[in-house]
């Protein structure tokens, strides 16, 4: 058995070395304008603490700041007339009550499951070994690599994970929280018990053990993670959404169905997994009713 852990510690600093091996070290943006600023930052930062402080506190702020500021427009939305006919479900409404019950609850998760965690990240990169200093800073491209990884193993996990607790046995304990909501709002993507969140956050936490090679590529991933997810629970779909664009992405549309219905749709970030199991099929013929309506309309 120890001769295995040995043998699986050895592979992933192996792999976090090689792909650190097939970039330059200089920065994660070479000739970028801020390069410089940014580099003296980083460099400040790892001085001004030590490297548990910085780890830590840093990945707790972090989350705190995604979460919060990429909740604001979809918050900032309702008081826009003109954004109404983006609403997905436009016959709910979000309460006052319900964005501050959401609001109590994110910030009971401070203590209960984002400083926890915060101390997990920690101990993830002290045992994969994962450097913070600028000298091994990954590029630009490898941070986007590393991330299109983390997305894929949390896909894969959560989408199984997910279809696991609306089992009649598991949803009332486990998964009942977060459908309290049938027409869902940005700050309520993570309204959910403390075992859901720990449950779907190992996936995620999997994918950044598997491919991030430093500190910078966790936060980042970490980041593109919760605003993908506040953006998802908008309840909006506005036009310029960018997410429209990408191929196999779940959108607001596609992941507000899934509250709005109940059951299929259960892939988080990709649409593949409930295109593969058919699990789509009712969205599809959603979708196709809603189309048919929408040209008859055009008509009248």
């Amino acid at each position: 058995k120890h001769g295995s852990l040995g043998n699986n510690i050895i592979n992933t600093s192996s792999f976090h070395l090689s792909l650190l091996a097939m970039e330059t070290s200089d920065s994660p943006l070479q000739h970028n304008l801020f390069q410089e600023s940014f580099r003296d930052a980083w460099t400040r930062l790892l001085e001004s603490s030590t490297k548990f402080h910085v780890v830590t506190w840093g990945t707790l702020l972090l989350y705190l700041s995604s979460y919060y500021l990429s909740s604001l427009p979809g918050f900032i939305y309702q008081f826009i007339p003109a954004m109404k006919k983006y609403k997905i479900q436009q016959d709910k409404t979000e309460t006052w009550e319900d964005q501050w019950k959401c609001f109590k609850m994110t910030f009971h998760h401070i203590f209960t499951v984002q400083i926890p965690m915060s101390l997990a990240v920690y101990f993830l990169v002290e045992y994969a070994d994962l450097p913070c200093d600028w000298n091994s800073m990954p590029r630009w491209y490898s941070v986007i690599a590393q991330i299109f990884g983390c997305f894929l193993i949390e896909d894969t996990w959560e989408y199984f994970m997910h279809r696991l607790l609306h089992h009649r046995r598991l949803y009332q304990h486990l998964h009942k929280v977060h459908h309290a909501f049938k027409a869902p709002f940005s700050i309520q993507a993570t309204y959910a018990g403390q075992a859901e969140i720990l449950i779907f956050g190992t996936g995620f936490s999997l994918g950044m053990y598997i491919f991030c090679n430093h500190l910078f590529s966790v936060w980042l991933c970490t980041m593109a993670r919760i605003v993908q997810n506040t953006h998802v629970h908008s309840g909006y779909d506005a036009p310029w959404d960018p997410l429209r664009w990408v191929p196999f992405a779940v959108t607001s549309r596609f992941h507000d169905f899934h509250h709005m219905n109940f059951y299929g749709n259960y892939a988080p970030v990709f649409t593949w997994w409930d295109w593969l199991f058919g699990t789509n099929k009712e969205y599809e013929n959603y979708k196709a009713k809603r189309k048919q309506k929408e040209i008859k309309e055009d008509v009248n």
